[in-house]
């Protein structure tokens, strides 16, 4: 059986991960050397020369990506952001204009918008589900990238892939998703028609909050190639133990995802039942107004919930300040249940601006815990808005 036509499980565990060949070694070994031993002056070993360029270890985790991703080519980097970063100036230059969602996470807002908008690179957030605003905003500039995040962080949108593809190609743009939230075993928007996928890998990739890294999977060569010199020229890989650490978490992601789905679903449709709670956003509940089209473009629903309250700022914040299981902290993605309060935590950066995210708002990610424990905890701490 080709590698193609086996299943994701297979290939997570076995893409890039060959026994090493002089002990047999089942776990390849973790490469931590800097430099390689030449045979004469340019006479390069499997092409290794110097760990900024290529090192073992990294380069089995990105054969892995691309397996998973549906990619040819994978590019494995120290943070996410420092592959949105590469991403940005490898394939735009000063004048050209990106259109993302307005509910982008405000780490990649913060970079497009302050850091890239001083090097000339234009911006226009946009509601993505609003197929029309998309293509008069992309007509309106020179747009380079659409750019897009499904399911959204943390507001929970759904959008069409499919169709912000043909959107995109139709003014000569690139779409760029951001799969974070999903990971490549719920959803493959290369499938889909996007021309690049990025992940923050600390994530679900990663799935143990223990490791940051971030990726750029793609399935063009030339891509490829202006974004593999980046990488090269500026140096922002992953260290050897980084990526042994997200290939080890990304061996389970499959049967990790669906614990964390199975356990987000449980949580979303008890908050749904709370009198205290406004809005439960979760695309897994038939109420979501992205529901169907998440059924089409997804396996499930993952582990992401997003829940608003009645009692305003107050009762985000009391909740968020009074779990015990679900720990208060940065970050999404890993075994254990974390909560969050995005307006003044993920997505300070973007307060006061269109991208701001309601202050009754408190994002949870569901680890892999019993489902009873999850929900006794949040049972325990609405207690404290009585």
């Amino acid at each position: 059986m080709s590698a193609e036509n086996q299943g994701f499980n297979t290939r997570a565990v076995h893409a890039g991960q060959a026994f090493e060949p002089r002990t047999g070694a089942v776990v390849p070994p973790v490469h931590f050397s800097s430099t390689y031993a030449q045979d004469g002056i340019g006479g390069l070993r499997d092409g290794y020369e110097y760990g900024r360029g290529t090192n073992p270890t990294r380069d089995a985790l990105q054969e892995q990506l691309a397996a998973l991703e549906g990619g040819s080519h994978a590019y494995s980097f120290s943070s996410g952001l420092a592959a949105e970063d590469s991403l940005i100036r490898a394939l735009t230059r000063p004048g050209d204009h990106i259109v993302l969602g307005n509910d982008a996470y405000g780490g990649t807002y913060r970079l497009i918008n302050r850091v890239l908008g001083d090097w000339g690179i234009g911006n226009t957030p946009v509601d993505m589900a609003d197929l029309d605003a998309v293509r008069k905003a992309v007509a309106a500039s020179k747009t380079r990238f659409v750019w897009v995040e499904t399911p959204s962080n943390p507001l929970m949108k759904i959008t069409d892939i499919a169709a912000l593809a043909a959107i995109a190609h139709d003014a000569g743009a690139l779409l760029v998703v951001d799969n974070t939230f999903a990971s490549p075993y719920l959803q493959t928007p290369l499938a889909l028609g996007a021309d690049v996928v990025v992940h923050s890998t600390t994530k679900y990739i990663g799935g143990h909050s223990d490791v940051v890294g971030g990726a750029i999977v793609v399935n063009d060569a030339e891509l490829a190639e202006k974004i593999g010199f980046v990488q090269f020229a500026v140096g922002a890989v992953s260290g050897p133990m980084d990526a042994f650490l997200t290939t080890r978490g990304l061996k389970t992601l499959g049967v990790r995802m669906d614990r964390h789905s199975d356990n987000g679903q449980a949580v979303a449709e008890w908050l749904l039942q709370r009198p205290e709670v406004e809005a439960v956003l979760y695309p897994g509940l038939p109420s979501h107004p992205g529901h169907e089209l998440a059924r089409k473009q997804m396996k499930k629903f993952g582990g992401m919930v997003s829940v608003q309250f009645k009692g305003g700022e107050a009762a985000a914040r009391t909740v968020a300040e009074n779990t015990q299981v679900f720990t208060l902290a940065e970050s999404l993605g890993g075994i254990e249940s974390l909560m969050n309060y995005p307006s003044e935590m993920t997505h300070a950066s973007v307060k006061g601006t269109e991208l701001a995210v309601p202050v009754n708002l408190i994002r949870l990610s569901c680890g892999i815990e019993d489902v009873e424990d999850l929900i006794a905890d949040l049972e325990r701490a609405f207690t404290f808005l009585e």
